[in-house]
């Protein structure tokens, strides 16, 4: 990997966004709306509200990252220009880093709009830091892209990268403990939810919910959502294709 390289990949995604209109209003306004709706359908229980914003906080940018990054980068196979670009010096590596940061700054701009929101204008009542909060909510998108490039080398148009979607974050959305909790799930389910990373997304937006300094438990959590997020990483640069078949 490259380091100008890297950047100059970041530079040109982020030029082409800026382009795209509709992309960024999927990724900064789409959660702050999501966010709001749910704010006044729980409008007469504020408590519920809390419990279950500060999990949505996390998957609602998650998701929308998800679906970006994976239409975005599959429009940029099937258009050729990955293979024109892959035929210059430049490694698969530099390529997922360069996509990776360009979508990871708007990732930072994500949460903090979205947090911010949450926080201070929906009421969010959370015990913790907001600053743990808004790591949390950042790990979480760039969870998102990570899983949005790796899925993209699978997928032979848009139509199914979005396929993708019920199949990796359907499961892991009725999984995480949202829902129920992960401890009052069947033994194998439960199980299943361990290997989940947004299980432990969800579990750390919970330790700053109830905890006022940071804990043991939400150092874990976070890092294992880094950990996951630089994995799949890692296989989206070893999967990357120059073409769709």
């Amino acid at each position: 990997m490259n380091a100008a390289r890297t950047t100059a990949t970041a530079a040109r995604v982020l030029r082409q966004l800026r382009h795209d209109p509709r992309s960024i209003a999927l990724m900064l306004l789409v959660p702050v709306l999501m966010l709001t709706l749910l704010r006044f359908v729980f409008d007469g229980s504020p408590k519920t509200f809390d419990g279950i914003g500060a999990s949505l906080l996390g998957i609602f940018p998650l998701i929308t990252m998800f679906l970006v990054t994976s239409i975005a980068t599959l429009r940029e196979r099937t258009s050729g220009t990955l293979e024109r670009l892959l035929a210059m010096p430049l490694g698969k590596g530099d390529l997922i880093a360069g996509y990776a940061l360009a979508f990871g700054a708007v990732a930072v701009l994500q949460s903090l709009l979205a947090t911010g929101l949450a926080l201070w204008a929906l009421g969010l009542d959370v015990v913790g830091s907001p600053w743990l909060l808004l790591l949390v909510a950042l790990l979480d998108a760039l969870l998102g892209t990570a899983l949005g490039l790796f899925v993209s080398a699978f997928a032979a148009s848009e139509f199914q990268a979005v396929q993708f979607m019920p199949a990796v974050i359907f499961p892991q959305l009725l999984l995480c403990g949202l829902f129920a909790a992960r401890d009052t799930m069947h033994p194998v389910l439960e199980g299943l939810s361990d290997v989940l990373p947004m299980s432990y997304a969800v579990d750390g937006m919970t330790q700053v919910l109830t905890h006022t300094d940071m804990t043991a438990d939400f150092v874990r959590d976070a890092a294992i959502v880094a950990a996951c997020a630089l994995l799949v990483l890692a296989l989206g640069a070893v999967t990357l294709r120059r073409r769709t078949p």
